[in-house]
């Protein structure tokens, strides 16, 4: 019996240490609540997307919706812009670029959102409108205003004043001594955002409207000694606003007399007072619109005693956040997930003693236009209006507890001595598509908690993780352990550079799967510049979709990373920007099909935008294109080619087949205007897009081929095949990013355009040119490793094609680095460009799978870029291009076992190393190979 138990207890110990194991590759932890908003940790259901912060006392809770924007549908197309399109080829051809970028800003670009009438708006706020007297003035009574700290470099809405444009009074004083009397003085303000009216002891002093610094003279005679009062009238239209001051905070703003330095002068740097005169500013126009923050769920806790144990944790397994803590003796133990079969984000509070659940919950937003309203049942909802736009949210908040009370109080619900809390929060907008925004939003919410109804909440939770795990079940990944595994996330972040750790690497690829899965599920937007997690009213980039890399890369995981039905909401995108790219094809180029450019919004835009050196690129459609072929590369899904990918494929060839001209020195056929993302202004023939547009032709000459549809297309683009401007290699043996010879081996750009022939294409391949691919692998050695964030991760990608895993490691280290002021991952793994994009998180995944499986050269490449980093490892469920799974593991950096499953039969073709075997396979049928790469 004894040495029974102990096996048994033996064997327990093991189960629990490999579950702990388990565990800890499966999850994000730390040992404190969120600081910041890229510490909090996401969670999403592809239509809902909130952040937890997983503060004790205070538990904060922000919340998107997918479809909450600004703007509204419209033209964006510029009518008859074709007209100027031979003229600026002309310029181009005569290397006149400034001047065909002068005219392509002016005849070129899309149309912008209607402006609002800032003359009228600025002289009502000259004349004092919504104040009570002159705040010039240096008697005004300013005892009952606010203060907020001066400068804030990043806009007043980190210091208080988060929802307000418009115009704003600030006041101050400073005392001046005798010295100073007769002096005429310097006031530096630096840069304020994004107007101003200044005055000292009453007088104008200065007026700017733009970037421009702000340094004012004052002259002697307004100055008296003792105090005197400086009074500032902000005007801010867009984006952050108030007194900038330096972005060097170690320079300061302030006032000195003509001649000296701040340090010898008075600094104002310190509290002003203000007051808000005005929160409707004229509306600015926009190129496109920008995706919204929707609200904030604030828990209000009744701790009492010390608070131990504490554990935030995100379990990627289950799609579960978790907040665990010990306060005066009591567990407390929170849950939050976002349900996609009851469309609601979901939170369960309990506690291992009864009658320890008080709290207060209450809904709020930035949106100026937000009311929130008490509903029966112990229910709250929020209702926002977007500015200057057409759309309209409402979320509701519901709260179910286990004995308790449960009362609303004012604008908020008070629960208290209960035993257990589910909340359930739910959102939904009036959007429709892209034309249509006739919807009501309380119908999602209705929806969803009619869903709820009777369903207890260890029902919500089950149905939730069978649904995720869909998705997420269908690929493994394990690199072996390490000692850091025991560490929270942000201190192993920390170490992961200097560390022997390749466990992390499986995580984050884990975790980009995770991510995708929460934003981009069937029937839903596809992922934005941001996933679909945003807490700014001018996010970013407007956190919508640029489609020169950052859209495309969202999607690189789907297929490799065995989560191709996420691929739905991208094609569904595509569908609608096919329509609307159709007009501006016809307004821009007077040609059939369809184009697309460098960035499109909610609304499906797809005119030029911002500038002409770099808004002007063509190729959008034809990347997006890669996608649907892709697509049915991997699954081999004729269906699907025939219905959905080749009519897309179709137009956006037509469109190349009409706009590629002759180059006249070369006679090759080329592109023509556009430009090398976002690099070397409007050109003639960029690189980037002969790979796009040849890899294109090649796509879509192989789908009509298989369908047995069109041979007079198929025969059209085989001509200009042959004759498109072809991979050049320059005068340093580097890939020519241009038509011309002229790249600068100390250019140190982001992007690396040329390069989308080694990936995500296969325009260059090691098969086809080695050549090539070393001239390739040159340019990127000129460009070097330091970037931003999404440019690391397509790094690791292109080492990966060049087989260099090594270098590929360095750069995933490069990517998982703390991101202090440039580019890494945030305390949370968010991609830091900086600031957070979110396709660095996919592309890095994507890149670490690229290193294991490779199959865009006809054949599948088993480890083909191995790093000695990563010396063990077992993945299961990886896809390669043919319809097939793999299935392998390594040791010591050698293959022990491979697995393939053939899904829709036909020939494999496998390598590894100096081995190739070729070989049929029937549907459903597995293949196995030993470490000798035999059967």
């Amino acid at each position: 019996m004894k040495v029974k138990s102990i096996i048994v207890i033996a064997t327990l110990l093991f189960t629990i240490k490999v579950s702990v194991a388990q565990q800890a590759k499966q999850e994000l932890w730390y040992k404190q609540p969120a600081e910041k908003w890229t510490d909090a940790l996401p969670i999403g259901n592809g239509r809902i997307g909130a952040m937890f912060y997983g503060g004790v006392t205070h538990d904060h809770i922000q919340f998107n919706e997918e479809t909450l924007w600004t703007g509204k549908p419209r033209d964006y197309n510029r009518k008859g812009a074709y007209k100027y399109l031979p003229e600026i080829r002309e310029l181009l051809f005569e290397g006149k670029q400034k001047e065909a970028e002068a005219l392509a800003q002016k005849e070129f670009m899309g149309l912008q959102s209607e402006a609002g009438n800032r003359k009228a708006w600025v002289a009502e706020m000259k004349e004092g409108k919504g104040m009570t007297g002159n705040p010039a003035s240096a008697n005004y009574d300013d005892k009952l205003w606010k203060t907020i700290a001066v400068p804030a470099y990043e806009g007043w809405e980190t210091v208080g004043l988060a929802n307000v444009d418009g115009s704003v009074w600030f006041r101050t004083t400073f005392d001046v001594a005798q010295s100073w009397v007769g002096k005429d003085l310097v006031l530096d303000l630096n840069k304020i955002f994004d107007q101003d009216f200044t005055y000292v002891n009453g007088q104008l002093v200065g007026n700017t409207d733009g970037p421009d610094a702000r340094r004012y003279t004052v002259p002697a005679k307004l100055i008296k000694p003792g105090k005197n009062v400086i009074a500032i009238q902000v005007l801010n239209y867009y984006d952050r606003g108030g007194i900038g001051g330096y972005k060097d905070t170690s320079k300061k703003i302030g006032i000195y007399p003509v001649g000296a330095t701040i340090e010898q002068g008075v600094s104002l740097v310190k509290t002003w007072k203000y007051k808000i005169q005005d929160q409707n500013p004229p509306a600015v126009p926009q190129y496109q619109a920008s995706y919204q923050p929707f609200g904030d769920l604030n828990l209000q806790f009744a701790h009492q005693g010390s608070i131990s144990k504490y554990k935030r944790s995100l379990d990627l397994a289950t799609a579960t956040v978790r907040t665990a803590y010990q306060a005066n003796g009591v567990n407390f133990i929170r849950e939050y997930f976002a349900s996609e079969p009851n469309q609601a984000i979901v939170i369960n509070l309990t506690a291992d003693r009864k009658k320890s659940i008080s709290f207060t919950a209450a809904l709020s937003s930035l949106h100026q236009k937000s009311v929130v309203k008490v509903l029966p049942n112990n229910t709250l909802s929020l209702t926002v209006n977007v500015k200057d736009g057409v759309l309209r949210g409402e979320s509701r908040l519901t709260i179910q507890v286990k004995n308790g009370s449960i009362k609303t109080i004012g604008e908020k619900i008070k629960v208290t001595n209960a035993d257990e809390a589910t909340l359930y929060l739910t959102a939904g907008t009036n959007f429709i598509d892209a034309q249509n925004v006739s919807g009501d939003p309380a119908v999602a919410n209705m929806q969803a908690l009619t869903s709820l109804k009777g369903k207890s909440y260890e029902e919500v939770k089950k149905n939730h993780v069978k649904e995720y795990q869909s998705y997420y079940n269908k690929f493994k990944v394990n690199f072996g352990t390490s000692e850091n595994e025991i560490l929270p996330t942000d201190e192993r972040l920390v170490k992961f550079a200097s560390a022997n750790d390749p466990a992390f690497a499986a995580l984050y690829m884990q975790y980009g799967r995770y991510l995708l899965i929460s934003s981009s599920r069937p029937g839903t937007q596809p992922a934005n510049l941001q996933g679909i997690w945003n807490d700014l009213l001018t996010p970013p980039w407007g956190s919508k979709y640029t489609t020169n890399i950052n859209m495309e890369m969202n999607y690189w995981p789907t297929e490799i990373l065995n989560l191709s039905p996420l691929n739905e909401p991208l094609v569904k995108k595509i569908e609608g920007l096919a329509k609307a790219g159709a007009e501006t094809a016809r307004e821009y180029y007077d040609a059939p099909g369809w184009v697309l450019h460098h960035n499109t919004d909610i609304w499906n835009a797809t005119a030029p935008i911002n500038a002409s050196n770099h808004g002007i690129w063509v190729s959008g459609a034809a990347w997006l294109s890669q996608h649907l072929w892709e697509h049915y590369a991997f699954s081999q899904d004729k269906q699907f080619l025939k219905e959905e990918a080749y009519p897309l494929m179709k137009g956006a060839a037509l469109f190349f087949d009409a706009f590629l001209v002759k180059d006249l020195k070369t006679g090759w056929l080329i592109s023509t205007p556009s430009n090398s993302p976002e690099n070397g202004g409007l050109v003639a023939g960029p690189t980037m897009d002969h790979q796009i547009i040849r890899t294109l032709f090649k796509n879509c000459i192989a789908a009509a081929d298989i369908l047995g549809v069109d041979p007079d297309f198929r025969n059209s683009l085989t001509a200009k095949l042959k004759s498109i401007a072809p991979n050049q290699i320059g005068k340093y043996g580097q890939l020519q990013e241009w038509l011309e010879d002229k790249d600068d081996t100390t250019d140190k750009h982001r992007h690396v355009s040329h390069l989308w022939g080694v990936f995500p294409g296969n325009d260059i391949t090691w098969s086809q040119d080695e050549k090539l691919m070393n001239a390739a692998k040159q340019s990127l050695l000129y460009r070097g490793d330091e970037a931003t964030g999404w440019s690391l991760a397509w790094k690791i990608n292109f080492w990966a094609r060049f087989k260099d895993g090594d270098h590929g490691m360095e750069m995933v280290k490069m990517l998982l680095k703390p991101a202090k002021s440039g580019a890494g991952s945030y305390v949370n793994l968010f991609d830091a460009h900086p600031p957070f994009q979110i396709d660095g998180n996919f592309g890095g995944a994507a890149g670490i799978a690229e290193m294991i499986v490779q199959s865009h050269q006809g054949f599948i490449d088993i480890l083909p870029a191995l790093p000695t980093e990563i010396p063990q490892g077992d993945v299961s469920s990886l896809r390669a291009r043919g319809g097939f799974e793999i299935e392998l593991s390594w040791k010591d950096g050698k293959l022990t076992s491979l697995n393939i499953l053939s899904k829709v039969g036909g020939k494999c073709k496998v390598s590894y190393q100096n081995k190739a075997i070729e070989f049929d396979t029937k549907a459903g049928e597995s293949y196995k190979l030993n470490k000798d790469f035999k059967f």
